[in-house]
C-alpha cells in the first residue's frame, strides 16, 4: 500500500515537471522588449552601419559547422541518393523514401554559383509600402523572395522586379489555387513573375504539404517554365530551427523570412534584409500591415516574429547584416 502511494506521488511529480517543463518552452523566463521599447531603439540607430567582417565570417562558420548550407540546403541526388529516408523536419515519424519516382526530381547538387556577393533577402512585411527600395533590392546581385509575393506594377518602386530565389509554402498551392488539382493555368501564369529563378518548396516537410509540392514541381515541367524547382532539405530545416532555438527563439517553427536569412548568412558574402517587421505599427507610429500586399495574419503561436527580429537586429548592430527598415536612398542622378 506505502508502495502504491509513493509510485503515485512520483508520477503527480513527474507530470507537474512535465508542465512546468512546457510552460517554460512557450513561455521562456525572459521577455521580449515592448513593442514600443523596440521601435525606440530602431530610431535611435537610425542608419548608422557599419560592416563587420569578423562577424560574416564567423555566422558563415557557425552555419557551416551547424547546417552546411552550401551541401545540404535543398534535397539533391548527390546528398539524397536512392534508397535514403527523408525525415519530416515538421512532423515526427514521419518520413518518404527516395524511389524512382522521386530521384529524378532532383537536381544533381547545389545549382548555385557559389560564393553569392550582395544578397537581398526581401520579406513582406508591410513596412515595404512606400518604401522606394525596388531600386536598392534590384541592385544586389541574388535576389531571395518569401512566398510567391505579387510583384504586379503597383509595387514595383517598393519592390523590385528581379527574383534568383523564391520560397512556396504548400499552403499557398492549397488556398491561392486549389491544390491543383483543377486547373494549372493560372498557377503557371503567375509564376511567370519570377523569370528563370528558382522555386523553393519544403516538400518534404510535413506530410500534407507532399503533394501539393509535387503537383507544382508537375505543372511547371509540363509547362517548359524557364523556373527550376528545388525541395527544401529537411535535415537543413530542422538544423537551423536547432540553431535559431539555442539563440533564443522559441517557436513551433521559424518563418520563412529566417529560414532564407540563414541562407543567405550561409552562402554569401553580403546581406541585406528588407521587409523583416512582425510590429503592426511603424516607425512613424503609424498602422503597418502584415504583409505589403494584404493584411492577413499568421497563425497564432505558430511562429515568434519578434523574437526573430530581436536577433535579426543584433546581427544587424554588431555589422552581420543590414536590415532596412525605413525609406530607402533615393537614387542619384542620372541612375
Amino acid at each position: 500500500m506505502l508502495a502504491r502511494c509513493y509510485r503515485g506521488k512520483l508520477s503527480v511529480w513527474a507530470a507537474l515537471c512535465v508542465l512546468v517543463l512546457c510552460w517554460f518552452y512557450i513561455f521562456p523566463v525572459y521577455r521580449l522588449p515592448r513593442d514600443k521599447d523596440i521601435v525606440e531603439e530602431v530610431l535611435r540607430q537610425g542608419d548608422a552601419w557599419q560592416k563587420n567582417q569578423t562577424g560574416i565570417d564567423l555566422y558563415r562558420k557557425l552555419l557551416t559547422d551547424c547546417c552546411d548550407p552550401r551541401r545540404m540546403f535543398a534535397v539533391t541526388k548527390e546528398n539524397s541518393p536512392m534508397g535514403k529516408v527523408l525525415w519530416y523536419d515538421g512532423e515526427f515519424y514521419h518520413s518518404r523514401t527516395v524511389t524512382n519516382d522521386t530521384y529524378p526530381l532532383f537536381v544533381q547538387d547545389n545549382p548555385l554559383q557559389l560564393p553569392l556577393k550582395r544578397c537581398a533577402v526581401v520579406g513582406n512585411s508591410g513596412i515595404l509600402r512606400h518604401s522606394q527600395c525596388g531600386h536598392d533590392i534590384d541592385q544586389a546581385d541574388f535576389i531571395m523572395r518569401c512566398n510567391l509575393p505579387p510583384l504586379s506594377k503597383e509595387y514595383v518602386e517598393d519592390v523590385g522586379t528581379r527574383s534568383h530565389l523564391v520560397t512556396a509554402n504548400p499552403s499557398i498551392i492549397e488556398k491561392r489555387f486549389q491544390n491543383l488539382l483543377w486547373s494549372r493555368k493560372a498557377f503557371v501564369d503567375s509564376m511567370k513573375a519570377y523569370g528563370s529563378s528558382y522555386i523553393y518548396m519544403p516538400a518534404f516537410s510535413m506530410k500534407p504539404g507532399t503533394e501539393p509540392s509535387l503537383r507544382a514541381y508537375y505543372a511547371l515541367a509540363d509547362a517548359s517554365s524557364n523556373l527550376t524547382m528545388l525541395f527544401a532539405n529537411p535535415d537543413f530545416l530542422a538544423t537551423v530551427g536547432k540553431f535559431w532555438k539555442a539563440r533564443g527563439v522559441h517557436a513551433r517553427r521559424l518563418s520563412t523570412g529566417l529560414f532564407l536569412v540563414s541562407l543567405a548568412l550561409g552562402l554569401c558574402e553580403e546581406v541585406t534584409a528588407y521587409g523583416f517587421w512582425p510590429f503592426s505599427v511603424g516607425l512613424d507610429e503609424r498602422p503597418v500591415s502584415h504583409h505589403y500586399y494584404d493584411n492577413i495574419l499568421p497563425y497564432k503561436w505558430f511562429h515568434a516574429m519578434p523574437e526573430e527580429f530581436v536577433q535579426l537586429w543584433h546581427l544587424h548592430k554588431s555589422g552581420t547584416l543590414r536590415m532596412r527598415l525605413g525609406h530607402c536612398p533615393p537614387r542619384s542622378g542620372g541612375s
